[in-house]
């Protein structure tokens, strides 16, 4: 009989961290203490506190565990799983009380989410189909198969409000509309698994810890246009998202809930995967279509739009991941209870990768419309080492920022779109008064040069140009005109790029120079960067009245810039130095000087 359940964290964070050691020995130590008939492991997705990692939970008791190491499990095994008595010294701090261990969603981090996305996430098995099952999962497919027409779930789509989480946000229900109404022998369905965006890892935690939720929702999508087969495509790089789907097909597939007369009703949907070979460009549409047909994952002009003339040249819908997993709680609890959430025009919940320089990194899933500031000081807990916060890019390359004096903004698509943001695929990097926001635009272009697929000029060439006036700016080069001209450069790109991810290229550096004009001209008239990141403008002395003449920077100077004598002060040759930072990060007297 099982007394106890142990969910050990499998996503990709916690794997790195070297959850599956922890696993094994977890394995060996219950055997050796002759208790694996009463303690069940189980190796779930995300739990969402991603820098805690690797963590587990124990139940009953609801014992949450984290920063777990090997050497730590012999000491959990033998305390709590024996002898019951919980270790408190590795509980996540915020949930021990004075008499028990406080529940995980009391604390700071998930008292102000909502999660209905990550609802089975760090919950279930998700190699398990019966565990989906045990949480309601396919009853909503069961649903739509018999009780509703195709037409029934379109307007249930549709009533709800949902959005399209992939960055657009262009209606669901409405972009089914249309491809029900287009008649063909052959209509598919896709999803858009090919995350690629800096620092977004939303998609990939919700296919490692729930990625039935997604093919049932992918099932629900192909009754309603009227579609028999779906691809599912996902980028090579997520090697457990891709193992986990596979699993997950076979097992749907097994269970009748995928393949042919599912339910009994007459309808068929097949599933397959494609695999990505992480190209930035094929998280658009027409290009991610391409490649599924085998060919160069390139984008063509619109129209005829994907509804009409996609996939095979046949109508298509394509959703990300996150769009998906919303539909079976729409088709179970009703459109107007995901009406009920988010704002006026935005609806639901958005799950959002917070990182950067923010206490609490990981996933968090909020009401649309929940300020920033609560995500920032709440749910994250703050920036660390008492630094300001400085600003927040959102939407990663294709997105913009939020300087501190918008810190109060609902975070909603008219909001983000009306300050020159987006809410893109759910990135959010956090930034502090140590981030130069001249590097900070240079680090996006570099991203979006690199991935660009060279098709259309606008967007090889221009997005190039773009970077190198940043670049001449960040060296010390930069002129006042060119800050006129990345504003002229960067509107030609936006009006005359081919795809989507062309037109957003340059948004980052537009919201940057709109917000922190003051910061390029620094570095323009004056030839310093305030943030004191940008190297060709900095420049390291030595405070002879800190100095105690130790000789540790002379020591650690790479190229023998420093010198002085024993107990007497140094000095750094300004001409030789790197600018490497060597000195300062030794110097136990704060006695040298970045500026």
């Amino acid at each position: 009989m099982i007394r106890s359940h142990v969910l050990v964290c499998g996503g990709t964070g916690c794997v790195s961290g070297g959850s599956g050691k922890i696993i094994a020995v977890l394995e060996q130590e219950l055997k050796k203490q002759g208790l694996n008939q009463e303690i069940k492991v189980i190796e779930t997705g995300c739990f969402g506190l991603c820098e805690l990692g690797p963590v587990m939970v124990v139940y009953p008791e609801g014992a949450f565990y984290s920063k777990v190491r090997p050497q730590d499990i012999p000491e959990i095994v033998s305390e709590h799983l024996l002898k019951g008595r919980i270790v408190k010294r590795l509980l996540y701090q915020e949930t021990v009380g004075s008499d028990s261990v406080q529940s995980l969603n009391n604390t700071v981090f998930y008292k102000n989410q909502q999660r209905n996305v990550l609802r089975n996430c760090g919950a279930i098995d998700p190699e398990n189909i019966e565990e989906y099952i045990a949480f309601d999962g396919y009853r909503a497919l069961g649903k739509a198969l018999t009780e509703m027409t195709p037409r029934q779930v379109i307007d249930t789509v549709k009533r709800s409000g949902l959005r399209g989480r992939g960055g657009a946000g262009f209606p669901t229900g409405l972009k089914w509309e249309f491809a029900a109404k287009n008649d063909a022998p052959q209509k598919y369905v896709c999803c858009n698994a090919d995350e690629g965006d800096p620092g977004a890892f939303m998609d990939r935690s919700v296919l490692e810890g729930d990625p039935h939720a997604v093919l049932e929702a992918m099932a629900i999508a192909g009754y309603a246009i009227g579609s028999s087969q779906g691809y599912l495509y996902v980028r090579a790089e997520y090697p457990i998202a891709v193992e986990r789907l596979g699993i997950a097909i076979r097992q749907a597939k097994e269970y009748g809930l995928l393949g042919s007369n599912i339910f009994n009703t007459g309808f068929n949907f097949d599933l397959e995967l494609r695999l990505g070979s992480g190209a930035f460009v094929c998280g658009e549409e027409t290009a991610l279509m391409t490649s599924i047909e085998g060919r160069r994952g390139e984008p063509h002009p619109r129209p005829p739009f994907p509804a009409l003339k996609g996939l095979f040249g046949r109508p298509t819908i394509l959703n990300n991941v996150e769009t998906f997993a919303n539909i079976p709680q729409i088709i179970l609890r009703g459109a107007d209870w995901f009406a009920s959430i988010g704002t006026e025009k935005s609806k639901g919940t958005k799950v959002f990768a917070l990182g950067g320089k923010i206490n609490h990194t990981g996933l968090v899933e909020i009401p649309i419309g929940t300020p920033l500031r609560k995500i920032v000081e709440e749910i994250g807990g703050g920036i660390p080492n008492g630094k300001k916060f400085k600003a927040a890019q959102t939407g990663g390359p294709s997105g913009g920022c939020i300087p501190a004096s918008l810190i109060d903004t609902p975070i909603d698509y008219e909001n983000l779109t009306a300050i020159g943001s987006m809410m893109g695929s759910g990135g959010l990097i956090i930034m502090d008064e140590d981030n130069c926001m001249v590097d900070m635009a240079k680090f996006f272009l570099t991203f979006t040069v690199d991935e660009s697929c060279g098709k259309c000029i606008p967007c090889r060439v221009g997005t190039r140009r773009l970077y190198e006036l940043l670049e001449k700016i960040t060296s010390g080069r930069g002129e006042l005109a060119d800050l006129d001209r990345i504003e002229e450069l960067a509107t030609y790109i936006k009006a005359n790029a081919l795809c989507g991810l062309g037109q957003t290229a340059p948004n980052p550096v537009l919201s940057m120079l709109r917000y922190f004009r003051e910061e390029f001209v620094a570095h323009v008239v004056e030839k310093r960067c305030p943030a004191g990141v940008c190297k060709d403008l900095l420049t390291y002395s030595i405070d002879p009245e800190k100095c105690r003449g130790c000789t540790l920077c002379l020591r650690e100077c790479p190229v023998g810039a420093i010198t002085g004598t024993v107990k007497q002060p140094h000095r750094i040759d300004i001409n030789k130095c790197i600018k490497c930072g060597s000195c300062q990060e030794v110097c136990r007297f704060g006695a040298v000087i970045k500026a």
